[in-house]
């Protein structure tokens, strides 16, 4: 799984961005890739999916969120059973 921010992505703010009105933490949608990469234009959508805003901001401002696991889980070795005792005497 890669670390590099992809077009659709799905994406938090790592920081507040007052002059938006944008909170550390909220979710949005890169919708376009500005600059080579150095920049990223995000949408940002209510419930009903619609736009509130959209601005273009630097990838330091930004962290992809993932739905699966980063690899396939492993499953721990099974344990052996320990032996039952009565506690009746």
């Amino acid at each position: 799984m890669s670390d590099a921010i992809q077009l659709l992505d799905v994406v938090a703010l790592t920081a507040d961005i007052p002059d938006y009105g944008l909170h550390r933490g909220q979710v949005g949608t890169v919708v376009d890739i500005l600059a080579d990469g150095q920049a990223f234009e995000v949408e940002f959508c209510d419930r009903q999916g619609r736009t509130y805003e959209s601005v273009g901001l630097r990838p330091d401002q930004l962290m992809a969120l993932h739905f699966e696991p980063a690899s396939p889980p492993t499953k721990p070795a099974a344990e052996p059973a320990l032996p039952v005792r009565s506690s009746a005497r």
